[in-house]
């Protein structure tokens, strides 16, 4: 037998789920699978300066001695295991790591195809599945505003 609703509207996943906010879909398990790999971590002047700052170095030296440069712009080096050049079981800039790396996994490519989530899911085990991609996206939406 069917039970009917009283309700007309239908059913929306993000009225069920509209108490979830972004810290809900990722806490970071420190397992370092997102220091590997994936292309690099471009950072800014601003990442630079505060890296600098912290390890007591020059930017210059930031740049000749850390990074490797890729379409005229700075990337982090990777040491020849593919882990960031500041990864040692752990960051070790991790105050003043660049804000590529904060915003983790909250980027843009997921507002393009909610589906990069769950790819990007596959290789880290602190992000959540099991929401509907609309919560996803609200959530991710949502981050990054917030890290403007």
């Amino acid at each position: 037998m069917w039970i009917r609703s009283r309700s007309k509207k239908p059913w929306r996943p993000d009225v069920k789920f509209k108490h979830i906010q972004p810290e809900h879909l990722f806490h970071c398990q420190k397992c370092g699978d997102c220091c590997n790999g994936y292309g690099g971590t471009y950072v800014s002047p601003d990442d630079i300066r505060r890296i600098a700052a912290y390890i007591g170095a020059s930017e210059q030296d930031v740049i000749n001695n850390y990074c490797c440069i890729s379409n005229n712009k700075p990337l982090l080096g990777q040491k020849p295991d593919g882990y960031c050049i500041f990864w040692d079981g752990l960051c070790v800039i991790h105050p003043v790591k660049p804000k590529m790396c904060k915003d983790w996994p909250f980027i843009p490519s997921i507002l393009k195809d909610p589906n990069n989530w769950n790819l990007m899911a596959s290789v880290c085990p602190g992000m959540r599945t099991d929401y509907p991609d609309e919560v996803i996206l609200r959530c991710v939406r949502k981050k990054i505003e917030q890290n403007l």
